[in-house]
């Protein structure tokens, strides 16, 4: 069909049963049909404004979908950052360690380990180059975030300095630190330069997994090779509980800054601060 020259609306309606075809149009526009225009049940002629109104209902269904999305809760969301944190880290143990535990269970239970001196000695000197390296990067705050975690009462180089030379004074060799922990020193010190969010994640499982289950190992660990002695790293001034109340706090305050995604990537490195405790924590049946 040959084209034609645009219409107005209101020239349709008023010109059409009168349509003639002028002679210095194309020759072939008088051959175009063209029917009159029917009311709708409103009285009013149709609009012609048809596929503006589709785009609108498809930008409109993508924000509502879009507004579902960020109304999405995560676990443990409505009490704060700090229990989405401990939630994915629940996961990550197994069923006999925590009830929420999705983990299948690798090698002996705690109960069954036969632990030695020199490898629990391994372990506490790669347990406190790990804590010099957070208490240094904390006391450096590249991050502004960091200094808020100054002297929460849960610092442990000092502690396990003096169990360190307790054993020095027991005749025992303190040897240097090994892989485990030189591995997960450095790794700590170049998240904190370049990624706030991640190091945050490291900072509270590494704190709070000791006043939990690290506690446990300790004691089953004394009961076997030290005669139920209880090391100065299993001890802290005040209430424990208050200390961690308090730096829950500080660390609900500081991921309220944050973005869901900033949030999401600092779960996401839960995985690799077990992976790295692990090691550590190995060195006791070394």
């Amino acid at each position: 069909m040959a084209s034609v020259t645009p219409i107005s609306q209101s020239q349709l309606l008023l010109n059409a049963p009168q349509l003639k075809s002028p002679k210095n149009l194309h020759p072939n526009f008088s051959s175009v049909k063209i029917t009159n225009p029917t009311p709708n049940s409103t009285g009013m002629f149709p609009s012609f404004s048809a596929p503006r109104k589709k785009m609108v209902v498809v930008v409109a269904a993508t924000t509502a979908a879009e507004a579902e999305k960020s109304k999405k809760r995560y676990p443990g969301e409505a009490k704060g950052f700090v229990e989405e944190m401990r939630f994915v880290a629940m996961k990550l143990h197994t069923r006999d360690q925590a009830k929420e535990g999705e983990k299948e269970p690798q090698g002996q239970p705690v109960a069954k380990w036969e632990p030695k001196v020199e490898g629990y000695l391994s372990f506490l000197v790669d347990s406190k180059l790990v804590y010099d390296t957070l208490e240094g990067i904390v006391a450096r705050a590249d991050f502004p975030e960091y200094s808020e975690f100054r002297n929460t009462g849960l610092e442990r180089s000092e502690s396990l300095a003096k169990d360190l030379e307790w054993f020095k004074e027991q005749g025992h060799v303190i040897p240097e630190p090994s892989a485990p922990g030189v591995s997960y020193a450095l790794y700590l010190e170049e998240l904190s330069k370049k990624d706030p969010q991640a190091f945050i994640c490291h900072f509270y499982n590494i704190y709070f997994a000791h006043t939990a289950g690290g506690r446990m190992i300790g004691k089953k660990v004394a009961e076997k090779i030290l005669n139920r002695k209880e090391l100065e790293f299993y001890k802290w001034d005040g209430d424990l509980s208050q200390l961690l109340q308090n730096v829950r706090e500080k660390l609900n305050t500081v991921a309220e800054s944050w973005t869901r995604e900033e949030k999401n990537h600092c779960l996401e490195e839960t995985e690799k601060s077990f992976k790295f405790s692990g090691d550590i924590l190995r060195l006791i049946l070394s």
